[in-house]
């Protein structure tokens, strides 16, 4: 037999509005987890310093909804599986998002969230937003870390209409923006969204510069190694990290002469697996000189 929870669980207010969860029955939503959704950005403050860090080209005496509940409905709703900005038309009505957002109204509409998306799409924002990500990740260290492991990737976004700058992507086989992804450990740093006609790399040397900067600022001691797939091994880029002590463990696109080299241990894993049926992995070493 199930436990039952019958006493009220409190949350902070927002205005004069009193915030209970109890377990009477009433109007019941979907979207009760945006208020731990709204906790944790308290404690966090991400979203309330990424509102005073952008520019907001509204006039002032006509704004409406300010852009921190602005931001943190699109972004809370997000989360919640609404990417859709249709999905506002009723979401605006929902008491527990506006609760979320601090707000005891209705929030924007659509068209209102349409438009912040549009006027924040430029450089300064993102480097805003981007400004504020690194310095919580740096905060987020009690010590000085001796090594930071920087995932580069880049996959696909399908797009499902047509939407502006989409292309279509030969290796995903579908139409699809490409954007660029840097993790460290758990924890995003960069998240740069691109059309797909570009090469995967395209601008990855730029933004490991700027991390590499940014990161030996707080810790000039530590140690940064890149990581990526076949897609960021570069020449140029591998040649300015060996220039500036950076590590990195980047893959190598098949060709005939890789693949007669490995064959023999690639031979002797198959054989393995084959015997054990478990996943098997082997480390090799020896010299390879492309001719670029």
């Amino acid at each position: 037999m199930s436990d039952c929870t019958l006493g009220a669980i409190e949350f902070p207010p927002v205005k004069k509005r009193r915030i209970e969860a109890n377990f009477g029955g009433g109007e019941v939503s979907s979207n009760g987890g945006v208020l731990l959704l709204r906790q944790v950005d308290r404690r966090v403050g991400l979203l309330d310093e990424v509102a005073r860090r952008v520019v907001d080209p509204r006039s002032p005496h006509l704004v409406r909804h300010p852009l921190a509940s602005l931001l943190k409905q699109r972004v809370y709703a997000l989360c919640l599986g609404h990417e859709d900005l249709n999905d506002h038309h009723e979401l605006r009505r929902d008491t527990l998002l506006q609760t979320a957002a601090e707000r005891d109204e209705e929030l924007g509409s659509s068209a209102t969230l349409c438009r912040l998306e549009n006027w924040e799409h430029h450089r300064a924002s993102a480097w805003a937003i981007h400004e504020v990500i690194l310095e919580h990740f740096i905060a987020s260290f009690v010590e000085t870390p001796a090594e930071l492991v920087l995932d580069f990737d880049a996959t696909d976004d399908p797009v499902h209409g047509r939407q502006e700058g989409r292309f279509f992507h030969g290796y995903y086989d579908h139409y699809c923006f490409l954007p660029l992804y840097v993790f460290c450990g758990e924890q995003l740093l960069v998240s740069y969204l691109r059309p797909a006609k570009i090469d995967a790399a395209k601008h990855a040397w730029a933004i490991l510069a700027l991390l590499v900067k940014r990161l030996r600022r707080a810790w000039p001691k530590v140690r940064i190694i890149l990581r990526g797939d076949s897609g960021f091994c570069r020449q140029k880029m591998l040649n300015w990290c060996d220039r500036h002590g950076v590590g990195y463990c980047v893959g190598l696109a098949q060709n005939a002469r890789l693949n007669a080299r490995t064959q023999a241990r690639r031979d002797c894993l198959k054989a393995q697996h084959e015997a054990t049926r478990t996943h098997q992995r082997a480390f090799m070493e020896f010299d390879y000189a492309a001719s670029s």
